[in-house]
Order: C-alpha cells, then structure tokens, then sequence
C-alpha cells in the first residue's frame, strides 16, 4: 500500500515555511500553486547537489525536480508528522557508498550529517488513475492497496558528474482501441510526465519479464491489450547508488511528502495542436507503437498529399494508402541503421541502363540520416556497382552528402543466404540493420520476372534484392517502406491488387514483394500507353521521406517519445539536421552528376536535366521547394 507523508497542516509552523516557501529554505526551480502534491525525497551530501541538480534537468521525464533545500536551513519531519497509519514504519532508505544499507522511520539520529546535507523535491503528482477514469477506463486498484510495479531498463538516462542510471518506468495495459485517448488524457493531465515513453513490446526497454518488477508488484499485460509504459522518479534510487557517496537517503517506494511547489512544466489544461498526440501502429513483431502531435502528423500528410498529385485527373488515388508516408517516416525514426535500395534498369540497350529516377530520392534519404547520426548504407547490383561509388564519391564532393556511405551488392541464392546478409552471424536476434528502404527499385513480379513499364522483362539486368525484403517479413525487429510510382518497383506488392486492375500491363509488371509501407509517388492509372506529362516520380517520395523525418524531429511530443523522456530537448535550430534538408541547389547538383555518369532520363531516353520526361527546372525544383516550405513553416 503506498503511503503518503503530509508535510503541511501536520508540521509545525518552521517545516510548513519549509514546504510553504514562508522563508527562503528551499530553492524553488519552478513556480508555485495553492494545493498539495505528492514529492519523492533525496537527501545528498551538499558537495553533490549542483551535480544532482543538472542531473535532473538533464533527464526530466522521469526526475522532475520542483525544489531543494538549502544546507542548515531545513528541519526534520518530527514522529507525531507521521501519518497514524505509518507511524513507527519505514518511510526512507539509508545509502552508504552506493548500497542501501537499511530502512529508517525516521531521520532524526542523523540531524547532525543532515545540517550539511541537501534535500530534493521530486514531483510525482501526475495521477493515472485519473487519467484512466478521464478515458474511460477502469482505475487498476480502486481501492489503493498495492504499489503499481515499476521496471529498470536498459535506457540509459543522460550521464552527469557521476550520476548514471537506467531510466525506470511503470506500466498499465491498455485496450487497443483505447490508446489514443489515454494517451491524450495523460498529456493533458499530466504533461510531459504525462507522456509515455514507449507502447508496445516490453523487451523493446529491455525489460525481459513483466512478473518481475524491480519495485513494487507485479502487472500482467491480458491478451489484446498494449503494454504501456511511462516514467517513474525511482529512477532517482539508481541515481542515488551511482553516485557512492558515503551517505545518502531517500523515500522509500510508495512513500511521499505532500509540497505545494509545481513543476514549471506542468500542463496548461488545455492542450495546443502541437502537444496533442496521435498514436500510430508501427511494428506488429515486435509490437511497436509511436506518437506524434496532431500539427506534425497533418504536416506529413499534405507532404503526402503532393507527392502524390496527379494534375492529369489520372486516378492517383488507386494506388493511394492513407498515412503510409506518416509511418513510414515515424518507423524509420526509431531505427538505428538502415539499408536503403535503388536501381531501375528500364533502359536495357544502353549503358549504364540506369534512370535518373530513384538514386537522387535515395542520396537525399541517406543526407538526412546521416545528420540525424543513424547507420546508413546502400545496395545496388553488383553489375552497376563503380557506377554508384562514383556517384557517392561526386555527391560528396559537391556537398550533397556530408560522407561516403558504404555500398553495398547481394546475389542471393537462398533464404539463409538472406538471413546471414541482414542479421550478424546469421542470427536472427541480431538484425544488422532495422529498416530497409527501396526507392524506384526494379520489383520482383508474381512470375518471378522483373519488368519495365513497357513490359519488357529485365531479370538478367537485376540482382535478387528483393528477397532482403521477404527475409526481413521474418525477422523481428525489421521494417520495410517501398517508394514508387507505377506499381513494378521493389515494396509494391503492397498495392498489387489495385496495381493489376488500374495500371497499364499491370496484370504482368505487378510487383509481387510487399513491404510494410508503400509511399506513392504518383501514378498512371488511366491505362494509357505513356505517362501524363505531369506525373509525378520517385524521387519525390524520397524527399518527403527526408521532409516527414525534419518534421518528426522537430516535434516535442515526438522528440520526447524518441528519447524516452531523458536527455535534454533541444530546438530545430540547434541541430545538425536542420541543413541536411533537400534543396533545389543540392538536387540539382545530383541531377548533374547522374548526367555527368550519362544516366537517362525514365521516360524519354534523354541523358539530360530530366527526371521521368519532366524538367528539373520548374516541375522537379518548384516540387522540392514546395516540400521544403511546407516542411519549415511555422505553424
């Protein structure tokens, strides 16, 4: 049962000045209010408390500090504080040199140490409970009597002077259909405390077992139910024993002071568009979920709804999947390292048959994870391999690219082959990447043939990368987006269906391989023998990738859900990142070097500043440019 130690109308008049702020014994680092909230306590030696301090602020999710004493200048809660129910119980525990060495009722045989020692506040008022009964679900223990369990993971919160610890986090199971709006109940109620940090498998924070929680008692997660999980202060106990000082205390788990400080960041009541999380379904193995504020998720979609625009009335909106780009680019934010695939050999009697759709979409991708520090590389054919070093090579000589990436060849020949490429030592628990990426890729049809538009077949041109992507479908842990523009590009199968029904010899160049995401980039559905001139191309889905990955970024509800809660936020203007956007110059400059390495244009032939029959200048750079201003407006 947890416990609560009420520090206001119980104390005499110098501790309630204490928790008052009637004088100047405590260190505000927020604002105050009128009513009481619960605090965790942490009492330190005074030479650790401005390291203790940034501690906090470095790691808020899980450590709101809402005040400290000063040394000297705070007194002990006498016995008669106590509340009835816990008097003579343990309400702290004693640390020495980084092990808890006991429990204590009280503090007072140590009101000599404590004069040179430093109280801490940490907030913990943010009630699940409520915000389960505001979404309209039942509260987990009605009646109070057990301590929810909390579990230490594997993330590590923000390293400072000395203090580190995994993060550690509490957990409710929540009915699917019933995520978003706790989720949004949480938030309004709780803030960024509020927040969770992650949904979905627990083992994704490395916690192995639900039934063994480091504190507390156990929760089960019923079948159908996400596991939900939000950040605890008992992170602080961690904090605590990292440090090894020779003495130190702290409330034990379910116990607490009642302060009227507030957190500087809690919750105005109402939320704007930009704190207002959406939920998304990103992984079913493992299960996975993310979020993301309505402003941003409605930005990611007119980035969609461009690209795929078809100014011909063409019926784009056959081959259309609604949120695609939005999970796409929400999945690859999680990722570590990601494999990403182009090559479309479509101009089969000229060397090199490559076409300027699909690499220039690519490198844009790679730029942008580069500069969010992510794992990236490439795989081509091993036939069309020293063609695409030297187009990395020119990329990043003229700045598009900030680095050489490594690149990468597959050739197959059976499913361990695949799984011996994608995982390390062929072990399926070891993913060497976690998202694959094909962008304008020669797809895999159902008779085991590649083919271009025109239905011719160009199997010998293309190398069997495509099985990666059926290897990957079983596999844990790793994701796939397909990004085309006529149904035969490699992630495809996706939309094979409406591929065959509306799409020119669909019933032939189908793509059979399915990824987990297909984002169109316009189409030609009308069945006609060529594309309209106004098509849209590949690339484009390559530069609303990079745009949707700015925007997530940017993101304070997405940012503090990538980060678990920990480690400081930071604005878009302080990041790396924020230069790595495509633009005009940098694509044009791509565009030169495909030239330059005399790779044709998709549609007409042309080795030329042409992209699918269309001309860079207008069509290809009004279309960049229109992303680019959609994706840094302020809103």
């Amino acid at each position: 049962m947890p416990f609560t130690l009420h520090l206001r109308s119980r104390l005499p008049s110098a501790i309630r000045s204490l928790i008052l702020q009637k004088k100047p014994n405590i260190r505000n680092t927020s604002s105050m209010a009128g009513e009481l909230r619960p605090a965790s306590l942490v009492v330190l030696p005074r030479s650790l408390a401005p390291a203790f301090e940034r501690f906090c602020q470095v790691n808020t999710g899980p450590l709101p500090l809402l005040g400290q004493s000063e040394p000297e200048k705070w007194m002990l809660p006498p016995q008669g504080a106590i509340s009835e129910t816990r008097m003579g119980h343990p309400q702290f525990w004693k640390y020495e040199f980084g092990a808890c060495t006991g429990s204590l009722a009280s503090l007072e045989q140590y009101s000599e140490q404590l004069k040179d020692m430093v109280a801490f506040f940490l907030g913990c008022s943010f009630s699940l409970e409520e915000a389960l009964e505001k979404a309209g679900l039942p509260r987990r223990d009605p009646a109070g009597h057990s301590q929810a369990g909390a579990y230490k993971t594997t993330v590590p919160c923000v390293t400072h002077a000395g203090f580190c610890c995994p993060l550690v986090v509490t957990m409710r199971p929540i009915p699917k259909d019933k995520l978003e709006g706790l989720v949004r109940a949480c938030c309004s109620l709780g803030g960024e405390q509020g927040q969770p940090v992650h949904m979905g498998d627990p083992e994704l924070l490395g916690i192995k077992e639900l039934s063994k929680p480091a504190y507390g008692d156990a929760m089960v997660c019923p079948p159908g139910e996400v596991p939900v999980f939000w950040p605890s202060p008992l992170t602080s106990l961690g904090a605590v024993s990292s440090c090894e000082t020779p003495l130190a205390f702290a409330s034990i788990p379910g116990c607490t002071v009642m302060t009227d400080l507030k957190d500087a960041k809690a919750p105005p009541g109402c939320l704007t568009p930009e704190r207002i999380p959406e939920v998304h379904h990103i992984s079913q193995d493992p299960l996975h979920y993310s979020i993301a504020s309505v402003s941003a998720s409605q930005k990611i979609r007119e980035l969609e709804s461009m690209i795929g625009i078809d100014p011909g009335n063409r019926g784009i909106g056959h081959l259309l999947c609604k949120d695609e780009l939005l999970k796409a680019s929400l999945s690859l934010s999680h990722a570590r390292s990601v494999l990403i695939t182009t090559g479309f050999p479509t101009h089969f009697n000229h060397e090199p048959p490559e076409e300027t759709d699909g690499p220039p979409g690519a490198v844009a991708l790679v730029a942008f994870l580069q500069a969010l520090e992510k794992e990236v590389a490439i795989i081509v054919d091993q036939r069309a391999w020293n063609l695409h070093q030297k187009i990395v090579e020119d990329a990043v000589e003229q700045g598009v690219l900030k680095t050489q990436i490594p690149i990468l060849t597959y050739q197959g020949g059976s499913v361990e082959a695949a799984q011996a490429f994608l995982c390390k030592n062929g072990d399926p628990q070891t993913p060497r990447f976690d998202h694959l990426v094909a962008i304008e890729r020669a797809g895999r049809a159902a008779d085991g043939n590649y083919y271009n538009a025109r239905k011719m077949n160009i199997k010998h041109l293309v190398d069997p990368i495509d099985d990666l992507f059926l290897a990957a479908k079983k596999i844990p842990g790793i994701s796939s987006t397909g990004v085309g523009d006529g149904g035969n590009e490699l992630g495809m199968g996706k939309v094979k269906e409406a591929v065959r029904r509306h799409i020119r010899h669909g019933d032939v160049i189908a793509c059979d391989v399915e990824a987990d995401f297909a984002v169109i980039a316009g189409e030609h559905s009308d069945g006609r023998p060529v594309r309209p001139a106004t098509q849209g191309v590949s690339n484009w889905g390559g530069y609303a990738l990079a745009c949707a990955l700015y925007i997530l970024y940017s993101c304070a509800v997405h940012s503090q859900y990538l980060r678990k809660a920990v480690g400081p936020s930071r604005a878009p203007g302080d990041q790396a990142w924020t230069q790595a956007l495509p633009s005009v110059i940098k694509e044009e400059k791509m565009l030169g070097i495909l030239v330059q390495h005399k790779v044709r244009s998709g549609v007409s032939g042309i080795v030329g500043m042409e992209v699918d029959g269309l001309p860079f200048h207008n069509t290809h750079a009004e279309m960049i440019q229109k992303l680019v201003d959609v994706t840094t407006a302020q809103v």
